[in-house]
């Protein structure tokens, strides 16, 4: 989506947007992981759709380019979330969606909204307190939180891609423990009350911590979840991942100059989730899971401060979120409307 914006601010041709529920690569699949989007999330011959494109932009063909789909506007975006949330003859959460043309990117009709971080584990739309506690967790970057699939590219054997719930299970090497990950004492849990009417999140989420590490250097990690509540089908449940991100303490203010933290110091760190669309139908919550690993999907961190890879121990952060008045954490949601 970054690149349709910019193409589209710099080139007098026409630029095309196509966003699917899919993992790197897999555009003739529909289901991913432990989830099913329904058949129609699949361009069935990828390599057909594929040919048109280049037809029309390297031959100067007359084809389905501008006309039908997938191409029939410049902006085609899967919206997941609206299946039945049963159980499939395969064993997969009917989660569901359905594609929509659209005519630009981000969509006009956005109406971003805060969520703000309480220290009562709630995402709430009201502001936070002036005295309201900060909540603090303890980075071991021997113990990191598993990576439990994902929107990730080749990685076969070291992460597994696709959509799942966000517990362990055996074919997680390093999370086998079938607990879910919301029971570690290094995940912070944000969530709503069940929503009284489905809610769209469509565009780029971005996510606001102020945040301090007893470390001069340090990760904060950010995860979307879709929390269907329990069924005949999914009696525990299933918190699905929508999306993930991450920033490095030192990379806080620049990617290409590194600044230390100073122990203890307050700063605010932004993590922008990569952009999805999703419907989080009624009687779901809206999750937000903060942290500060996310392996193998993302590097650990040793907490150390010493040069990338090359150091030499690691160190227990003790990492601490603050959500009052003066330094709010938050997520802004692009929601659009009914």
């Amino acid at each position: 989506s970054a690149n349709f914006q910019k193409l589209t601010a710099q080139l007098k041709s026409d630029v095309y947007l196509i966003m699917g529920p899919w993992v790197h690569g897999q555009h003739a699949f529909h289901s991913h992981g432990q989830v099913e989007f329904g058949e129609e999330a699949a361009i069935a011959d990828p390599m057909t759709w594929r040919h048109e494109w280049f037809d029309r932009w390297l031959k100067d063909a007359d084809n389905s380019v501008g006309k039908s789909a997938p191409f029939a506007t410049k902006v085609r975006i899967f919206v997941m979330g609206t299946g039945d949330g049963r159980k499939t003859k395969d064993g997969l959460l009917n989660h569901g969606g359905f594609w929509r043309e659209e005519q630009e990117w981000p969509l006009a009709r956005t109406r971003p909204s805060t969520y703000y971080l309480r220290a009562d584990g709630s995402l709430s739309l009201d502001l936070p307190a002036e005295e309201e506690p900060a909540t603090e967790y303890d980075f071991d970057p021997n113990n990191p939180v598993p990576s439990i699939g994902g929107n990730v590219s080749s990685a076969e054997g070291i992460l597994i891609q696709g959509a799942y719930d966000q517990r362990g299970g055996e074919q997680f090497w390093n999370g086998q423990d079938p607990a879910p990950l919301s029971s570690r004492d290094d995940v912070l849990v944000f969530q709503t009350e069940p929503l009284a009417d489905d809610l769209e999140v469509t565009g780029q989420v971005e996510v606001s911590l102020w945040a301090a590490s007893s470390a001069v250097d340090t990760d904060f990690t950010a995860k979307l979840i879709d929390v269907h509540p329990p069924s005949e089908d999914f009696p525990e449940g299933f918190d699905l991942q929508i999306e993930d991100g991450i920033i490095r303490g030192r990379f806080r203010d620049s990617l290409k100059q590194e600044t230390l933290l100073k122990p203890g110091e307050a700063y605010e760190f932004k993590i922008k989730l990569y952009p999805t669309s999703n419907v989080f139908k009624k009687g779901h919550r809206i999750r937000l899971d903060v942290s500060s690993s996310n392996f193998p999907r993302f590097d650990v961190n040793p907490n150390t401060g010493e040069p990338l890879n090359r150091h030499t121990s690691t160190v227990v952060a003790r990492n601490t979120i603050f959500q009052d008045t003066k330094r709010p954490s938050w997520v802004v949601l692009p929601v659009i409307p009914g």
